[in-house]
């Protein structure tokens, strides 16, 4: 069980990676770079994480991929009117818009996620856990009588997370957020004119 102060420590160490891989990609970030960064040294990185970079990449992925659904709520848990999923895709949009090349949803999928196996799951569960968020809006508007009975919410949501994705790997390219608000606006104009 870590201390107050050892838990910030092995925060610190975790947010520098990020940064670091945000900034310069994975490849380029050494221990070293971490260990400025962070204001620790190489004992320190190997006493939070004693199996070293994998271990940190790790704990990367899992702290992005908290990221990701926290910057949503508590609209993404309230999709239970028309209004209520405009405000989340205007605050998934803005949030995504703000964050530019440094989103957190873009290192997971295309820099952590895919090193190891063990950063892949983090980022399924993560997929899966969003996705069910949705899917569950959708759910509860079908059941409301605001959906049409016939849409299925787990592909529908599929989709919309995709969406998103397809979005932000642009945005990231680009700097542009514009064909992220166009696939959500799509999508949320699909399920208003499901008949």
């Amino acid at each position: 069980m870590l201390t107050r102060k050892g838990a910030a420590t092995r925060q610190r160490i975790v947010e520098a990676m990020a940064g670091e891989i945000r900034e310069r990609g994975i490849d380029a970030v050494t221990l070293e770079d971490v260990g400025r960064r962070s204001g620790t040294g190489k004992s320190q990185l190997f006493h939070y994480f004693p199996e070293g970079r994998e271990e940190l990449l790790l704990a990367v992925a899992r702290w992005e991929a908290d990221r990701v659904i926290e910057d949503q709520q508590p609209h993404l848990g309230q999709l239970t009117s028309w209004a209520a999923w405009q405000r989340w895709r205007d605050v998934v949009v803005d949030r995504y818009r703000e964050q530019g090349v440094h989103c957190p949803l873009g290192v997971l999928i295309t820099e952590v996620g895919r090193r190891t196996p063990a950063a892949q799951a983090v980022t399924r569960q993560l997929l899966a856990q969003w996705q069910h968020q949705v899917q569950v809006g959708i759910e509860q508007m079908r059941d409301s009588g605001r959906i049409s009975p016939r849409v299925d919410p787990r592909r529908t949501a599929g989709a919309v997370i995709a969406a998103i994705q397809g979005g932000v790997t642009i945005l990231l390219s680009t700097g542009s957020a514009e064909h992220l608000e166009a696939a959500l606006d799509l999508c949320l104009d699909h399920l208003r004119d499901y008949r």
